[in-house]
């Protein structure tokens, strides 16, 4: 089985975040001038191009260093269906070609991701791959001074 180079905290927290943004729709009314409390908060759901899910999602990821952003890449493949498990090292030689591509490598792979339909749900299913269970907890991005947490632990369970 192959190992990854991201943790499965950092995983959780991007499908959470994922999601957040996929519930979102095309803005169906942009001259609105509604109040949020007689329509029920509802213009929340509506995608006007300044999300900040998106903002800190796309941060967390450009922050990411390059294994971890090319696992991710990869996790993506996998839970789309690209290859199995055993494709592992194939799927992430293809993910490694692609970003080398990339002008500013670390900004497109994060431009990348979030341009990917569903991308939380195919990143559980990449960790399905691997049966690593996440939960279905909300993580937020650990705030404490790097010297006071692991190297690898970015997030922890709030």
């Amino acid at each position: 089985m192959p190992e990854l180079a991201i943790s499965a905290e950092k995983v959780a927290f991007i499908i959470e975040k994922a999601r957040e943004f996929d519930v979102k729709e095309g803005n169906s009314d942009p001259d609105s001038g509604s109040n949020a409390t007689d329509d029920t908060a509802v213009d929340v759901l509506g995608d006007d191009g300044a999300d900040p899910v998106v903002n800190e999602l796309g941060s967390f990821i450009v922050a990411m260093n390059e294994d971890e952003q090319i696992d991710l890449v990869t996790l993506t493949w996998l839970g789309r269906g690209d290859g199995t498990i055993d494709d592992w090292n194939d799927l992430r030689a293809r993910a490694v070609e692609a970003r080398g591509e990339y002008r500013s490598p670390r900004r497109e792979t994060a431009h990348y991701l979030l341009g990917e339909p569903m991308l939380g749900d195919l990143l559980a299913d990449g960790l399905d791959e691997f049966g690593i269970e996440w939960t279905n907890e909300r993580l937020t991005a650990d705030s404490s001074d790097p010297g006071e947490r692991d190297e690898d632990e970015i997030t922890k369970p709030r």
